[in-house]
């Protein structure tokens, strides 16, 4: 999966998630298949945590798409910093759409996605949401 995500690495949109205090790295979103790499920003060390989510496009016009992925979550720092000692935090799904309503900024969007997320033993989860601002080049 990683590997697949490295070989279209070439980034084609940044986005924030403020609530979650996810800044959002990805691929080319009007591909058919893309992926998003997310980085946890409100924490010191705690739960630092890095997504990385492979994502297809379900349907895409030029002002919204609705796309389908899922992924893992790594807590690399955590375990540099003995906080804990497995790198994998847990797994989730994405389901979800970036509406770019603006005409005046065609390229300024909003995200919106249900994640729901386990944990990485698969014994306790939450449903998470992501709402945010995209900006696409």
């Amino acid at each position: 999966m990683l590997g697949f995500c490295a070989a279209q690495a070439h980034s084609q949109s940044v986005g924030y998630y403020p609530w979650n205090g996810l800044l959002s790295v990805s691929t080319n979103p009007s591909k058919v298949v893309w992926c998003d790499f997310r980085f946890q920003t409100n924490t010191l060390f705690g739960s630092l945590s890095t997504e990385i989510l492979p994502m297809v496009n379900l349907k895409r016009k030029e002002q919204i798409q609705y796309y389908l992925g899922g992924g893992v979550r790594f807590n690399f720092i955590g375990v540099l910093a003995n906080q804990t000692n497995n790198v994998i935090g847990g797994y989730q799904l994405n389901v979800g759409t970036r509406v770019h309503p603006f005409k005046a900024l065609p390229d300024l969007g909003l995200a919106l996605e249900i994640a729901p997320y386990v944990e990485r033993k698969l014994d306790t989860g939450v449903l998470k949401s992501n709402f945010g601002i995209v900006y696409r080049f």
